[in-house]
């Protein structure tokens, strides 16, 4: 004998355990199932630990989809401000560590608390180390229908379990040591939808031996530069690693670029004109060197590797015009071709997904199987850096909650 719910949420993320709460209180039956052995596993190891939470600038414009029009009205009807409601509801002190970016104040874990306290007050159940190994997509009860009495079958290692309405919350294939996987993708397949191509997305770049070989030296070394791709600039750290660059600047940019272009790095984004800065360095220190010039903007170590491997050594005295001019081109505009992405082992969100065409941008239920939902990751809708994902998956996650109680 199946067990009967309402509502069966598949996944014990950031977006299951939102909406979850939040059909609960809207008076349903709710029960999250997930295959991990912690519900929040993400959340827990996102912003270093300390979860960046959401952001307060959040619009549209801070969202990449196939519909840029998509998450338009679940992002106006939750908004960050309601997130922070809750947030202080419970107690959770936080930080502002950059403009709009909201943090723990201590730990991650408080968030994942909440989010716990909050299913088991609306009543919703949460079990875990339960994998779904079938969907019941055969004709039972309504022929054709895919769905039995109305609703969904599930078989779990745990048994079987009968949904009137089934929440797939089960994200995307980022950090599969997490427990990422395609399941999500695999049950839109299912039951017919299309599944834009996905990749890792908001991932450090990995280099070109040519680049690798001067660079991997300053590991560790980080600096403010403006990184462009794919028509899309950010203004943000850079961080060398021993693998390739990464850093806010590489990881926003990593979602815009496309394999085999180019990204463009402006060293100096705070300097406008660097040629006229270097002919006026001539100018007062004739006897001074690019390198002492650009100790000024940089650390000694960058500053070095710079003047190194584009062979910016002697005095400025000796250098021409055009060479002045060939410099300041470099540090405005310099282009690496990555060899690609550190890929889902490191990247923070999957780009892609379920095509939101099929999808109610209210609702959030399929159009041709009612009953189905897809929110959170799952979707073709992948924020920038900076907690958008997290405001994604909460907005996404209440609008359904509230929409599995109205029909």
């Amino acid at each position: 004998m199946a067990e009967q719910y309402d509502v069966v949420i598949i996944g014990a993320g950031a977006a299951g355990l939102m909406c979850a709460a939040t059909a609960g209180y809207g008076g349903a039956s709710v029960l999250v199932l997930d295959h991990a052995n912690k519900p929040g596993k993400k959340i827990l190891m996102s912003g270093g630990g300390r979860c960046n939470f959401t952001n307060l600038n959040t619009t549209p414009a801070h969202f990449v989809s196939a519909n840029p029009h998509f998450c338009k009205s679940a992002l106006s009807r939750y908004t960050p401000w309601h997130f922070v409601e809750l947030v202080e509801r419970h107690g959770i002190e936080y930080v502002e560590k950059a403009p709009g970016q909201l943090f723990c104040a201590d730990s991650s874990k408080a968030i994942v608390e909440m989010l716990l306290t909050e299913c088991e007050w609306a009543g919703a159940r949460v079990r875990l180390n339960t994998t779904v190994t079938h969907i019941n997509d055969q004709p039972v009860g309504k022929p054709g229908t895919g769905r039995a009495e109305g609703g969904f079958t599930l078989r779990t290692n745990d048994g079987a379990v009968r949904a009137s309405k089934l929440i797939i919350a089960s994200g995307g294939l980022s950090i599969p040591t997490m427990g990422a996987s395609p399941f999500g993708y695999k049950v839109a397949e299912q039951f017919g939808l299309n599944v834009l191509p996905t990749r890792a997305a908001l991932v450090p770049f990995t280099l070109q031996p040519a680049d690798k070989a001067w660079l991997a030296e300053l590991s560790g070394v980080s600096a403010e530069v403006r990184a462009e791709a794919g028509g899309r600039s950010f203004s943000e750290p850079m961080l060398i690693t021993h693998r390739g660059l990464s850093g806010p600047a590489m990881l926003q940019v990593s979602a815009f670029w496309q394999a085999g272009a180019d990204v463009t790095v402006d060293w100096l984004p705070m300097l406008a004109e660097p040629y006229a800065a270097l002919l006026e360095e001539r100018k007062q220190h004739p006897n001074g060197t690019v390198e002492r010039w650009l100790r000024s903007f940089f650390s000694q170590r960058l500053a070095a590797a710079l003047v190194a491997r584009f062979d910016w050594q002697g005095p400025l005295q000796h250098q021409s015009n055009e060479r002045l001019a060939s410099i300041a081109a470099v540090l405005k505009g310099w282009r690496f071709k990555p060899s690609g992405t550190e890929g889902y082992r490191t990247a923070e969100v999957t780009l892609g997904g379920v095509d939101t065409d099929a999808v109610s941008s209210k609702t959030f239920d399929v159009k041709t199987v009612p009953g189905l939902y897809f929110i959170g990751e799952v979707l073709d809708v992948t924020g920038q850096l900076g907690g958008f994902n997290f405001q994604w998956a909460w907005a996404s996650a209440v609008a359904a909650g509230k929409a599995v109680n109205s029909g």
